[in-house]
């Protein structure tokens, strides 16, 4: 007769490993430009729910550090309540030397902040975090330089006209009309419409989420 094999260590760390990659996936996120780009790399998350957060930066707080922050209390308020689950958040930030751009929620902000951009160079800083099953957290930055053209009133207030501004870090969507205002960028074109894939799936498969 044979005795039923003893549960070892290491049977018990595959056990849970296995457990966790079959964990539920939650886009902390409303954001449907994020849901899409998921989705374009076969990534179905299991369900979306958006934390309602207050965003102000702290004082003295940099573009770079406010994005990881956010992204972290995103990905840690609803992992409060989901624990069992993969919880995936990101924030995006449009910053013009320290200075950060509201998402623009009216007309006259979006008019200033692409005011602003206008003829420059500027920096988007996207933070994505990761809370995994049990508690872990990890989170990467994504920095990208962008130059956008001299706009026009003409074309400033075409762009207006569209409402694609509309809850938009710095007044525009680079993967909508605006992105024919971008002279240059450099980094992670993803990472500017707010989801940098790469760092994002690197930091999923590194907390044991699998596809």
């Amino acid at each position: 007769m044979i005795s039923p094999r003893a549960a070892s260590p290491t049977d018990s760390n595959s056990g849970q490993a296995q457990q966790a990659a079959k964990a539920p996936l939650i886009l902390a996120s409303a954001s449907p430009r994020r849901l899409d780009l998921l989705r374009q790399v076969g990534v179905a998350p299991d369900a979306v729910i958006a934390p309602d957060l207050d965003e102000t930066p702290l004082r003295d707080e940099t573009p770079r550090l406010l994005a990881v922050r956010l992204a972290k209390a995103k990905a840690s308020a609803v992992a409060a309540n989901h624990p069992d689950a993969f919880v995936l958040a990101a924030d995006t930030v449009v910053s013009v030397g320290r200075r950060i751009l509201p998402k623009a929620m009216t007309r006259e902000e979006a008019r200033a902040c692409l005011t602003l951009l206008s003829g420059r160079a500027h920096r988007v800083a996207t933070g994505v975090a990761v809370a995994a099953p049990g508690g872990a957290m990890a989170a990467r930055l994504v920095e990208s330089r962008l130059h956008v053209k001299r706009l026009s009133a003409r074309e400033l207030e075409a762009y207006l006209e569209t409402g694609e501004w509309r809850d938009k870090a710095g007044g525009y969507a680079i993967q909508g009309r605006a992105g024919a205002f971008v002279i240059s960028l450099q980094g992670s074109y993803t990472g500017v419409v707010g989801l940098p894939l790469y760092e994002t799936l690197s930091l999923l498969t590194g907390q044991g989420w699998r596809l």
